[in-house]
C-alpha cells in the first residue's frame, strides 16, 4: 500500500518534539511537507482519502506515535555463505516488523567475507529481490587488504569495520595497531570512517572452573580489554585524523576516555547495544548460552553508568548488533558459554527493548529517534535521506504505540531462528505500521506488497551529493 502521507496527534517533528502533524509524501516516495497540524480525513478508517488532498491516500493513526524508521547500522545478515543463520529476506522481514527501515550489513560473517569490491559486488548480487527494508553495506579491514580499500569506496561501502581480537572466523583476522596505521590515512582521505571492535587480549585471570557459568566468561573478556583497545584507537584517530567509530560498547569505564576524546576534538564516535542497556550480568542463568556476546553483558552498575554516559551524550548511538546464528553453535545441552558462539539476536527488538527502559526513566521519544534513527543515519553517511522526519528526506517511518505492552514470544519473532534473550520478557512499544519510502511494508501483520528495499551504495558527499557508485540508490 503506497501512502500520501500519514496524519497523527502524535509525531515526532525534526526538532525533537512531539506534536500533532501531517507528513506528506511526494511520488518518488519523499516526504515533501510537514504540516504542524492534522489534516482533515472525512473517513474513519485508517487508509481514507483526505479531502480535497492531492497527496492520495493519507493515513490517519490517530493516537499512536510516528517516528523516524529506525537506521540500524550494525547487523550482521551472513548472506550469502551462512544463510542458514540468517539471511536478506528474514533480515529485513525481521527489521521491518521491528520498524527499522534501514539497515547496513557488516562485512562477517558472510561467505566471502566484504574486504575486497569483488566480495561487496557478490553480496549485493545476493540480496537482490530480497530485501524488505533500505540495505548498505561496511567493508573490513583485515591485514594486507589495505589496497582493496579504495575498491570498496568506488563499490558503495559506508566505511570499514576491523577487530583488534579474534573475530571467531579465521577468514577474518584482526587487525594490529601496524595495520591499522597503514589503513587508516587511506580510509581517511576516501571520506570512510574506520569501525572497530574494540578488544585487546591482554589475557584474563578466570576463578570460575565451570564452563556454564556466565561469572566465568566475564571473567574471560574483563573490561580492561575494551579500555586498553580504545586507548590505542584515540591515539590512532589522533595521529592519522581518520574518523573512528566503537563500535557495541559495554565497559562504562571507557567513558572518560570517550569524553576527553570529543573534548579535544577528534571525530570519535561510539555506539552501544540494546543488550548492555537493558540486560545484566547478575541475572544471566548459568548455561544461558543465548546471553553470550562480545564483549560481554556486564554487571548493573555497569548497566547504569552506560545510561547516565548515553543521556549525557558521551555515547552518540544506540544500534542492535544482530548476530545470529544456528541454533546448535549456541551449545544448548552443554551451556558451555566458553565454547558457544557468541553474538544476540534482536534486529527487530531494538525499539520496544530500549524504549522500555527509557519509558522507566522518564525519557521522550524523540531522544529515542536520535539515539536510533538520526545519529545512525549520520554515522552511515546517509543524513541526507534517512533518519528523521524532514521535508526531503525518505518517507521512512515507524508508527507505533509506546503504551502498548506485550509478551515476547517466540512466534512474534520474524528473524530466521528463534533465539533471544529477550524471550518471555514483557515489552512497551508495539509497531503498528511501518513505511519505506511512502510504502506500507509493515501492517502489524504481515508484510504486504513484498520486497520493496534498495541497496544504498557511498556516502553523502559535501553538499548531500552522492557518488557515482551510489546514484540514487541502486534497486536491489
Amino acid at each position: 500500500m503506497r501512502l500520501g502521507g500519514v496524519s497523527s496527534r502524535h509525531v515526532v517533528l525534526d526538532d525533537g518534539h512531539v506534536a500533532p502533524a501531517t507528513v506528506l509524501f511526494d511520488q518518488d516516495g519523499q516526504i515533501s511537507e510537514v504540516r504542524r497540524e492534522r489534516v482533515h480525513i472525512d473517513h474513519g478508517d485508517a487508509d481514507a482519502r483526505a479531502a480535497g488532498d492531492p497527496h492520495g491516500e493519507v493515513l490517519d493513526v490517530g493516537d499512536l506515535l510516528v517516528s523516524p524508521g529506525i537506521v540500524d547500522c550494525h547487523v550482521h545478515i551472513n548472506e550469502p555463505g551462512r544463510t542458514d543463520w540468517e539471511g536478506f529476506t528474514s533480515a529485513t522481514r525481521a527489521a521491518a516488523a521491528g520498524g527499522v527501515t534501514t539497515l547496513v550489513d557488516m562485512p562477517l560473517n558472510c561467505i566471502p567475507v566484504t574486504t575486497s569490491a569483488a566480495a561487496l559486488v557478490v553480496k549485493r548480487a545476493a540480496c537482490a529481490g530480497q530485501l524488505h527494508a533500505d540495505v548498505g553495506f561496511w567493508g573490513g579491514v583485515v591485514p594486507g587488504n589495505t589496497g582493496e580499500l579504495p575498491g570498496l569506496a568506488a563499490a558503495g561501502a559506508l566505511g570499514c569495520k576491523a577487530f583488534l581480537v579474534h573475530s571467531g572466523i579465521d577468514e577474518f583476522p584482526n587487525a594490529t595497531e601496524a595495520d591499522l596505521r597503514r589503513a587508516m590515512p587511506v580510509l581517511r582521505d576516501l571520506g570512510l570512517p574506520l569501525l572497530a571492535h574494540a578488544e585487546l587480549d591482554l589475557g584474563a585471570e578466570v576463578s570460575e572452573p565451570d564452563p556454564r557459568a556466565y561469572r566465568g566468561y566475564l571473567q574471560s573478556r574483563p573490561a580492561a580489554w575494551e579500555d586498553e583497545a580504545i586507548r590505542l584507537l584515540v591515539r590512532l584517530c589522533r595521529d592519522t585524523g581518520c574518523a573512528v567509530h566503537v563500535v557495541h560498547l559495554s565497559s562504562a569505564s571507557s567513558l572518560p576516555t570517550l569524553h576527553a576524546a570529543r573534548a579535544e576534538g577528534l571525530p570519535f564516535t561510539v555506539e552501544t547495544c540494546p543488550h548492555y542497556l537493558c540486560l545484566e550480568a547478575e541475572s544471566i542463568p548459568d548455561g544461558a548460552t543465548h546471553f553470550k556476546c562480545a564483549p560481554p553483558i556486564r554487571a548493573h552498575a555497569n548497566r547504569e553508568e552506560l545510561w547516565r554516559g548515553l543521556i549525557a551524550g558521551e555515547i552518540d548511538l544506540v544500534i542492535t548488533d544482530h548476530s545470529p546464528c544456528a541454533p546448535a553453535l549456541k551449545l544448548p545441552e552443554r551451556g558451555d558459554f566458553h565454547a558457544a558462539w557468541g553474538g544476540i539476536a534482536s534486529l527487530q527488538l531494538g525499539l520496544p527493548a530500549v524504549w522500555t527502559e527509557a519509558r522507566r526513566r522518564g525519557l521522550a521519544p524523540g531522544t529515542l529517534a536520535r539515539w536510533m534513527s538520526a545519529a545512525p543515519a549520520r554515522l552511515a553517511g546517509l543524513s541526507d535521506r534517512k533518519g528523521r522526519i524532514a521535508p526531503g528526506l525518505d518517507a521512512d517511518l515507524v508508527i507505533w504505540d509506546p503504551e502498548e505492552a506485550h509478551r515476547l514470544d517466540a512466534g512474534d519473532l520474524h528473524f530466521r531462528h528463534k533465539i533471544s534473550p529477550y524471550l518471555g520478557a514483557t515489552l512497551h512499544g508495539r509497531v503498528h505500521f511501518t513505511v519505506l519510502r511512502g510504502q506500507v511494508v509493515f501492517d502489524g501483520r504481515g508484510f504486504p506488497g513484498g520486497p520493496a528495499g534498495r541497496t544504498l551504495l557511498g556516502r553523502a558527499r559535501d553538499g548531500g551529493d552522492r557518488g557515482a557508485a551510489a546514484a540514487a540508490g541502486e534497486a536491489a
